[in-house]
């Protein structure tokens, strides 16, 4: 099961054990996505950070999306069909489905930066904002699949 992350709030004033586990999620900023593995871990670096994240589970068309429009190389070159087909020899849709299935990983790609910058979503987060779990009608916390919809409206 792949975990789609996504950085809400900024970090001014914020706890060192926060931001320590934001970056070991590569989360550098405000509205930066990354893809990681629903391991027990990962769920309890999640709990940890919930304040300022929201999170849930991504699917294989809005992975291919992300890959297709955000995906960037060094020197923020964006990743295209050419790149991945010289490196390895299969088309971007093979890779990303690859990718959500756990056959590869985005060290297979070089270069591949493991983490996506976003857009602020089109018609904001929500009618209470950001600053209110989303079981409350916030922005932050556990969201499941409709994370889908967020990434649609920042890409």
């Amino acid at each position: 099961m792949k975990i789609a992350v996504i950085q809400i709030r900024g970090g001014v004033g914020m706890n060192a054990k926060v931001k320590r586990t934001l970056n070991l999620l590569r989360l550098y900023r405000k509205h930066c996505c990354a893809i990681i593995d629903g391991t027990p871990s990962n769920i309890g670096m999640l709990r940890r950070v919930k304040d300022f994240i929201t999170w849930g589970e991504i699917s294989k068309e809005t992975l291919k999306h992300l890959l297709e429009k955000r995906g960037r190389l060094p020197g923020n070159v964006l990743l295209t069909e050419k790149y991945v087909e010289e490196k390895l020899k299969m088309k971007l849709d093979k890779f990303a489905e690859e990718l959500f299935t756990d056959k590869k990983s985005f060290k297979d790609l070089p270069g591949l930066k493991q983490f996506f910058r976003l857009n602020p979503p089109r018609k904001g987060f929500g009618v209470k904002g950001v600053k209110l779990p989303f079981s409350m009608g916030g922005a932050l916390g556990y969201r499941k699949d409709t994370i889908n919809d967020l990434i649609e409206r920042m890409l």
